[in-house]
C-alpha cells in the first residue's frame, strides 16, 4: 500500500527556516519521482518542486518564486524526501503536499498519490 506522509510545518517568522518531510511507504522512494505542491486561499495548487527517481535523469524542478531558496533532496536509507525551505515569505503561506509525479526539469507532471498536507503559516 503506498503512503506518503508530511511533517514539518508550521509557524515560522518572515526570513525563517523549515524543513517539510515526507516519509514514503510502499515502494522504495528512488523508484519514482517525488514532487510537492502547495495550495494557498484562493489560489490554485502550484507545483513548487520535484525530484526524479534514480533511474531517470536526475532531474530536479523549482518554481521560479522559490529559487535559490527552496532545496529537495532525497534519503534513501530512511525512504523520505525533503523540502529545505530558507528566507521564507509571507507568500509561501500555504498547505503543502507530496505526491508521486513524473519530475522534469520542466515542472511536475501527473501526480498521482498524494499525502494529507502540512500546513505552513509565514507571518510575524
Amino acid at each position: 500500500q503506498v503512503q506518503l506522509v508530511e511533517s514539518g510545518g508550521g509557524l515560522v517568522q518572515p526570513g525563517g527556516s523549515l524543513r517539510l518531510s515526507c516519509v514514503v511507504s510502499g515502494f522504495p522512494v528512488d523508484y519514482h519521482g517525488i514532487g510537492w505542491f502547495r495550495r494557498a486561499p484562493g489560489k490554485e495548487r502550484e507545483g513548487v518542486s520535484c525530484i526524479s527517481g534514480s533511474d531517470g535523469t536526475g532531474s530536479t524542478y523549482y518554481v521560479d518564486s522559490v529559487k535559490g531558496r527552496f532545496t529537495i533532496s532525497r534519503d534513501n536509507a530512511k525512504n523520505t524526501v525533503y523540502l529545505q525551505m530558507n528566507s521564507l515569505k509571507s507568500e509561501d503561506t500555504a498547505i503543502y503536499y507530496c505526491a508521486t509525479v513524473e519530475a522534469r526539469s520542466t515542472g511536475c507532471y501527473d501526480p498521482d498519490y498524494w499525502g494529507q498536507g502540512t500546513q505552513v503559516t509565514v507571518s510575524s
